[in-house]
């Protein structure tokens, strides 16, 4: 088992399409913790923290999304493990 952190930005159609709730409950049914929200610039932006695999899988999502929307580029990067946070949430 290997705990990991990833920032992500997903562009796109990714605003209006229930892209953020998608997310949560995709994250949840991995057990990831970690936030998701809009940008002002259209996109969305997510931390992930969990197991390397289910990362990995959550990633292979965020390709697909929700089914109205239309993604256009994923950027991820590592950033550092919180390991305090106990869920996946929305933010506004």
């Amino acid at each position: 088992m290997s705990l990991t952190r990833v920032h992500v930005v997903v562009e796109g159609r990714v605003q209006g399409v229930f892209f953020r709730k998608y997310t949560q409950d995709e994250a949840r049914k991995l057990s990831l913790c970690g936030w998701v929200r809009n940008l002002p610039n259209g996109s969305v932006e997510a931390e992930l923290e969990g197991e390397e695999q289910d990362i990995a899988r959550m990633l292979s999502w965020f390709y697909v999304g929700s089914p109205d929307s239309l993604v256009r580029k994923v950027a991820h990067m590592p950033c550092e493990i919180l390991r305090c946070e106990k869920d996946f949430v929305i933010r506004y």
